[in-house]
């Protein structure tokens, strides 16, 4: 079985790398090859593509993302887990939706944050993994088996800063820095199409998109928003992106529905009962 998985996991990491994964890109393909030469010729590029990215996305929900009974999620959960910090439930969370509110930074690693968004109610949630070293990975909810997903990013190296006053290029690096976390040569012509600040002042929701190279030679057009803030000491966001045909079909007003749900809070908050033992005295 093991050896099984790599080889599933080898044989499409290139395709899967676009949807950002939490702490492993590697997605498996089904993708058959048993098709004639005649038949493969008369296929669309476009059927190609996609049936290459639902296949990867399909295999890794089973190899990699079968979320374990124990996830449980839901808006009044999320709202009471808010709650318990002293915080507002979240807003504009459709009924037909779900939602999480989770600690990102449970390890000695990290500096803790509490994370929220609400999500369809059929998408898969992936948390980071905890060991002896500390946390690996990030948030994330997607429909993988179509290539949408929701990721949650702290940028690296950046302090806390005024999202405001910042700048088309700012947020066009920080997206950049979230959609290549594994490799600078996985997408090409990335552009931010809108900025829009929220009613608060305390996020900016940048429209955007981008080509996604893949390992087979293809390139495959995607469209996202995000929501980008700043708490505690560092620029956090959450990006949302699809297939672009899906995303003009389907899922652009379930992408800005996710990211302006999302709130993330840090500043005056005591994780202490949410951490890992060893880091309660550090926050």
């Amino acid at each position: 079985m093991r050896c099984c998985r790599l080889s599933l996991l080898a044989a499409a990491i290139s395709v899967a790398s676009g949807f950002v994964s939490p702490s492993s890109r590697g997605q498996s393909s089904p993708l058959s090859m048993a098709k004639t030469g005649d038949e493969v010729a008369t296929s669309s590029r476009r059927r190609f593509i996609d049936s290459v990215s639902s296949g990867a996305a399909v295999a890794a929900s089973s190899v990699l993302f079968t979320p374990s009974p124990a996830f449980a999620y839901g808006l009044g959960k999320a709202n009471d887990k808010l709650k318990s910090y002293g915080l507002p439930g979240l807003v504009n969370v459709p009924g037909s939706y779900s939602a999480l509110a989770e600690i990102y930074g449970k390890g000695a690693n990290r500096s803790p944050l509490l994370v929220a968004f609400g999500f369809p109610i059929d998408w898969v949630v992936t948390l980071p993994s905890q060991d002896v070293n500390g946390e690996d990975g990030t948030i994330q909810a997607g429909e993988y088996a179509k290539g949408d997903t929701a990721t949650f990013f702290v940028l690296p190296n950046e302090g806390k800063v005024d999202i405001q006053s910042k700048d088309k290029k700012f947020f066009a690096e920080a997206l950049i820095a979230a959609i290549s976390q594994k490799s600078s040569n996985i997408y090409q012509d990335f552009k931010v199409t809108k900025m829009e600040p929220s009613a608060d002042g305390k996020y900016m929701y940048v429209n955007f998109k981008y080509t996604l190279l893949t390992g087979a030679g293809f390139e495959v057009e995607r469209k996202g928003v995000a929501s980008v803030t700043s708490v505690g000491n560092g620029v956090q966001l959450l990006w949302s992106a699809s297939i672009a045909a899906r995303y003009r079909a389907k899922t652009e007003d379930q992408l800005n529905t996710i990211v302006r749900s999302f709130v993330c809070y840090s500043d005056g908050l005591n994780f202490s009962a949410d951490l890992r033992p060893g880091m309660e005295n550090d926050f």
